[in-house]
């Protein structure tokens, strides 16, 4: 074959890259169809048995109790595989007596949760691959906890929030307000705020901003009825597109500061959020609309009210005694849990500024299971507090003491979910 001339070779050039951009088109249409393809396909596994652990740390399945969803829920957060110490940055400290901790065990399968309220609807169901129960809601509405009709001056509340993957962009964020004007049938009104002349703050939590890189975080805060402040900011934590569907959410209200956590992220924090003077009386949870694409959800679980301190890591050395619920473990074991890391911050700086202060460390569980185990139990999780104060944050280890109770110290009943969680906690003692 001889070789072409100049304007053959031309022609032949035209002809491979029309040839070529066909096969690109082609191939942008395939992932383009993938991508929507995944994007309206039904969220993972709602309404499978969860899988329960054993107090070996083992698992087994529980038998089926609700209705097949028509979607699924697929928990691959990255957060979840989080060391402590990819927290380092997080100074979020848990308040010191737990009010409220619903996890919805009492709640049945299928059906609404029995002491909240709402203008629309939601059922309880298990998720894959976590533990306990779930409110699932995806209907425009409002969702009110009735028992929560007081939120002190200074107050923690944290919960567990999951999302399907590749949520829409276009479907609502999750709305949890903190006002005043308690639970009142005028809660459920359109523009209830406006007309009852309320005060408080609104957060909106949305797992994708649109570019596939994060979801977003607002605020909008309200003084007798107007708004104060409005504004949403950026955050890496919760993006259902980058398999971080799942996210801890800590909010630590101090008087008229408000900080807000998503995982180890501080998103906000606010010096006037609240008003001063006014009494904040109602926890809500809203829709404002119904979802863009079908499958799309939200979950919510391990809600935990506490009451706050105005300073919590002096406690030790002016009243000889600083118990926390905030060091949080594996079940069944004496791993520490990532989010831990604000408080064991706050101990070794007491620490390490009173260098002549020395501690014994204590753990305590509740009744649940025998009391061999949990004696056993706390006290390697004391041990685990001592090793990791020493080798994160240097104490000399002859400073401290590890001990355990299991559950012969209790410091409220074991009878309820609120009882029980006020019961595991770690004590610093000073010696």
């Amino acid at each position: 074959m001889g070789l072409l001339n100049r304007s053959d070779a031309q022609l032949l050039k035209k002809i491979l890259d029309k040839t070529k951009q066909k096969t690109e088109d082609k191939v942008s249409e395939k992932v383009s169809n993938k991508i929507s393809d995944a994007a309206t396909k039904p969220i993972d596994e709602v309404g499978k048995p969860a899988k329960s652990k054993d107090k070996s740390g083992g698992s087994s399945s529980s038998p089926k109790t609700a209705n097949q969803a028509d979607g699924e829920v697929k928990e691959k957060s990255a957060a979840t595989s989080n060391t402590v110490s990819t927290y380092s940055k997080y100074d979020f400290v848990p308040g010191e007596k737990i009010l409220v901790a619903e996890d919805f065990s009492e709640d049945a399968i299928g059906d609404f949760p029995a002491k909240w309220n709402t203008n629309s609807a939601g059922e309880v169901v298990t998720v894959d691959g976590q533990t306990g129960h779930w409110l699932m809601i995806s209907k425009k509405g409002r969702f009110v906890p009735d028992y929560i009709n007081n939120l002190p001056d200074n107050f923690t509340f944290q919960f567990d929030l999951i999302c399907n993957e590749k949520f829409n962009y276009y479907s609502t964020p999750l709305q949890l307000f903190f006002l005043t004007g308690g639970n009142s049938k005028a809660a459920f009104e359109y523009s209830f705020i406006q007309s009852d002349k309320r005060s408080g703050i609104k957060l909106g939590f949305h797992p994708t901003n649109g570019t596939g890189k994060g979801g977003t975080c607002s605020i909008q805060t309200f003084e007798d009825g107007e708004t104060i402040i409005n504004n949403d900011v950026q955050t890496t934590q919760f993006n259902s597109l980058n398999e971080k569907n799942k996210v801890k959410i800590s909010i630590w209200r101090q008087k008229q500061r408000v900080r807000v956590y998503l995982n180890e992220e501080k998103v906000l924090d606010l010096p006037k959020a609240f008003t001063a003077a006014k009494s904040y009386n109602m926890l809500m949870f809203e829709l404002w609309a119904g979802m863009n694409v079908e499958a799309d959800r939200y979950l919510v679980s391990n809600l935990n009210l506490a009451i706050g301190a105005p300073d919590t890591r002096n406690k030790l050395i002016t009243e000889g005694k600083f118990v926390t619920h905030g060091i949080l473990f594996d079940v069944n074991s004496d791993k520490i849990k990532a989010e831990s890391y604000g408080v064991l911050k706050e101990i070794s700086t007491v620490l390490i500024e009173n260098a002549d202060v020395n501690v014994r460390i204590i753990g305590h569980t509740d009744s649940d299971g025998k009391d061999d185990d949990n004696l056993a139990l706390s006290r390697r999780r004391a041990e685990s507090v001592k090793a990791f104060l020493k080798n994160e944050f240097k104490i000399d280890e002859s400073r401290m003491q590890a001990d355990g109770k299991g559950e012969t110290q209790p410091v409220a009943k074991n009878d309820t979910p609120e009882g029980k969680a006020n019961n595991r906690r770690v004590e610093f003692i000073k010696l």
